[in-house]
């Protein structure tokens, strides 16, 4: 990891970190679409308007386009939905990063930095879901930077930040189509906890799952 640095959010880092952080979610579009086309009501949905369509049509033109159009529009629901959870994130907490993670003791937010520019992000702050924990938030590195150890050094960071102020654990949530996540998680040290539905209407009937992992700082965790 020569040449990178990992050091506290300053104010000038603010648009860096956003750019990071809606770059690296909107990666994750065409594998949620992916999930999606799996899913069993996806492909019945998709047999019937196909079946429907020739019966009516006597032609497969029409049955095709009708599902080619299905298509189009799952796509875009689910780049709608890529791009709302974005803009929810940044009038959450990355829009206000010194307010949410800097005005705290048991917070913080980190950048990576290459060259003088931010190239990854991380945050903590005490969890919500799992109460006298540490919750690692905002974990994303530059593409032109993977494979370089960033994103393990930030996880350790938040390791050694929440064990020194004497927090038992760290817990985070990934999606379950996150996979390098998922593997980068386990390669550090955390466990898998639970799988769950988000609970929101759409992601019920899609089964968009979130993934919970621990990380127990009192057992040797990294």
């Amino acid at each position: 990891m020569a040449g990178i640095t990992i050091r506290r959010f300053e104010e000038d880092d603010k648009e860096a970190v956003k750019e990071i952080f809606t770059m690296g979610m909107s990666e994750h579009v065409p594998s949620s679409f992916m999930h999606l086309l799996k899913q069993p009501l996806t492909q019945m949905i998709l047999m019937v308007t196909f079946c429907a369509l020739l019966a009516s049509s006597k032609s497969f033109l029409l049955p095709v386009v009708g599902v080619t159009l299905l298509l189009a529009g799952a796509k875009q629901l689910v780049g709608y939905l890529f791009n709302s959870y974005i803009d929810t994130s940044l009038r959450k907490d990355l829009d206000h990063i010194q307010e949410t993670y800097l005005e705290n003791k048991d917070s913080c937010f980190w950048v990576a930095e290459s060259d003088g520019r931010a190239v990854g992000s991380v945050a903590c702050l005490p969890a919500e879901r799992a109460p006298g924990c540490m919750e690692l938030k905002r974990l994303s590195v530059r593409r032109t930077h993977r494979r370089m150890g960033i994103a393990k050094a930030l996880s350790r960071t938040v390791a050694d930040f929440s064990r020194e102020r004497g927090f038992p654990a760290v817990v985070l949530y990934t999606s379950v189509v996150q996979t390098d996540a998922q593997r980068l998680y386990e390669n550090v040290g955390y466990t898998r906890v639970r799988e769950f539905v988000i609970p929101e209407p759409i992601a019920k009937i899609t089964n968009f799952t979130l993934i919970e992992y621990r990380l127990d700082l009192l057992q040797g965790g990294k």
